[in-house]
């Protein structure tokens, strides 16, 4: 009898004791640390505190993109392959494999971040739907480095003294733009751009003021043109079985922390931006860089016209007969979202 009343009493505990609620491991590839502020100070420490911000019993292995040996233009295979179960894209080097992508940042779209918000709000579910297809992938979060800009180390006035100077490029779009303007476009990755320029292989390359600040390019450059070519943009995919394993709940709990991420780097990117922009030619306040004294560029009204004519005439175009080659409804879809925007 004492037997069974402790078997009794013990089931009963049990039964009234809440389950330890099971581990979610995420493996997270993050911005390469070459890329600097971003990744340092707003991605690193959010994905470090995600488990306490979030309340999910959370374990995250996170590991910058230039510590892994795996190249940003291989990272929607290695989502999809579900060897990393998250990783902070980089869009313009995976639209190579997903054409569709280019789309949020084609050159002379974005040519500030309040257009790039108009952009980004309109299309993102289009290029999210593409990767869900695709690549086993949803979209968390789409965030900008900020407008690209021109740096040389050979003297320039405008953007038409970059003919026949090669140019560090990123991307197919904005290769076929340095092209239309008589330049010679060369893919670089991004960490090896500081020696190419100090070897004289390329004599110009494009990034945003806060990069190239924190990866020492005005060490190895003169000059800075500040037009906006691009914003850079970057985000945030998981894999869909990881996604799929979560509980409504905790994916709406996942979803509302990278939410909140996105709008403080959307803002933290404008800061950086306005702040490096200022650093890279000697101006204050500088407070987040390395003060340095490039010759700063005016942007003359010739160039502003030449960026703001080159969706119709250079970017849209060449992008839309590549994409529907991969994706026959890539271009109806773009129009449908963004014509408007983009004033077309």
């Amino acid at each position: 009898m004492r037997k069974l009343l402790l078997a009794t009493l013990l089931g009963t505990t049990l039964a009234g004791t809440p389950a330890l609620a099971e581990t979610i491991n995420l493996k997270v590839i993050g911005q390469p640390l070459a890329t600097g502020l971003i990744q340092k100070n707003k991605e690193q420490p959010f994905f470090e505190t995600l488990a306490e911000k979030t309340g999910l019993p959370l374990s995250i292995n996170y590991k910058p993109l230039d510590t892994t040996g795996i190249k940003d233009v291989e990272q929607l295979r290695v989502l999809k392959s579900g060897l990393f179960d998250l990783i902070s894209l980089r869009m313009s080097q995976v639209s190579r494999d997903e054409p569709t992508i280019l789309g949020l940042d084609l050159v002379g779209l974005n040519p500030d971040f309040q257009q790039g918000r108009r952009v980004v709000e309109a299309y993102q579910d289009t290029v999210d739907q593409r990767l869900q297809e695709r690549f086993n992938t949803k979209l968390l979060a789409v965030w900008p480095f900020g407008p690209q800009v021109l740096f040389c180390k050979h003297p320039i006035n405008s953007l038409a003294d970059v003919k026949g100077l090669k140019v560090r490029v990123y991307d197919q779009n904005l290769a076929q733009f340095v092209e239309s303007v008589g330049g010679v476009p060369v893919p670089v990755a991004f960490g090896d751009v500081h020696q190419s320029l100090a070897l004289g292989m390329i004599e110009c390359a494009i990034t945003g003021p806060s990069s190239a600040n924190s990866a020492g390019w005005p060490e190895v450059t003169t000059h800075m043109l500040p037009l906006g070519f691009q914003l850079a943009l970057n985000g945030y995919g998981i894999n869909l079985k990881t996604w799929n394993k979560l509980t409504p709940e905790q994916q709406q709990r996942l979803q509302a922390a990278f939410d909140e991420l996105n709008e403080d780097i959307w803002s933290y990117s404008e800061e950086l931006f306005l702040d490096a922009s200022r650093c890279n030619v000697g101006a204050e306040p500088c407070t987040t860089g390395t003060q340095y004294d490039l010759v700063d560029v005016p942007v003359s009204e010739a160039d502003l016209a030449t960026l703001a004519s080159t969706v119709q005439s250079v970017s849209y175009p060449t992008w839309a007969e590549q994409c529907n080659k991969t994706n026959p409804d890539c271009a109806a879809n773009w129009q449908r979202d963004l014509a408007d925007i983009a004033g077309l």
